[in-house]
């Protein structure tokens, strides 16, 4: 098997975590599902709970929120404030990540970091989170659609005070995950049905 992109970003990881869904479509048309899929279309009542009591604190001491970006997609600009596009391999895997603070109450993203600079980056205070979506055929017209999340820190004081907040949040992680591969699939599969001659080339 070929190797991942997502190895060339983050081999070694603090964390990772993957979803998996065989879905009744092709790779080409799945992996389009993936790269097209608005983040924002992904809505549990876990998840929509959760967004609201991040938000209590600002409502409390009545803080200006930010605003909610009006797309999150990989078609095109990310949409979130230093996250990247950073590879791709056609139908197959895409790659995307970002750099920040992301296990204290107020996250912070590094927006100065470019795809090139992301490898070698290894400021110390930081962590790199990376993703991929990757599509494997799965006999004639069904794919396995996989969604890992690697993380890794900079400094050994980082690596600590993430892994406590891991050891938290690492249930909601996947649950949103595991919403998002659903998503993903429900859109693929819709897709499928409408055009059947879209067949897997490989």
């Amino acid at each position: 098997m070929a190797p991942l992109l997502l190895d060339h970003y983050v081999a070694d990881p603090d964390a990772e975590i993957v979803a998996e869904r065989i879905v009744a479509a092709s790779a080409e048309v799945t992996f389009a599902a993936a790269k097209s899929l608005d983040l924002l279309e992904v809505r549990t009542p876990l998840l929509v709970a959760s967004f609201w009591v991040r938000g209590l604190p600002a409502k409390v001491l009545r803080r200006p929120e930010p605003a909610p970006p009006e797309k999150l997609s990989l078609d095109g600009d990310v949409g979130l404030p230093g996250w990247m596009l950073l590879d791709e391999n056609p139908d197959r895997e895409v790659v995307f990540g970002a750099i920040g603070v992301f296990w204290t109450s107020t996250i912070r993203w590094n927006t100065d970091i470019t795809p090139s600079d992301f490898v070698d980056f290894d400021e110390p205070g930081w962590g790199k989170v990376v993703c991929n979506y990757s599509t494997t055929p799965f006999g004639e017209q069904r794919t396995v659609l996989t969604y890992e999340c690697r993380t890794m820190t900079t400094d050994p004081d980082s690596r600590r005070r993430f892994r406590r907040y891991w050891w938290l949040i690492r249930p909601f992680v996947q649950h949103i995950m595991n919403a998002t591969v659903r998503t993903i699939a429900g859109h693929a599969e819709a897709a499928q049905i409408s055009d059947p001659s879209r067949v897997d080339p490989s």
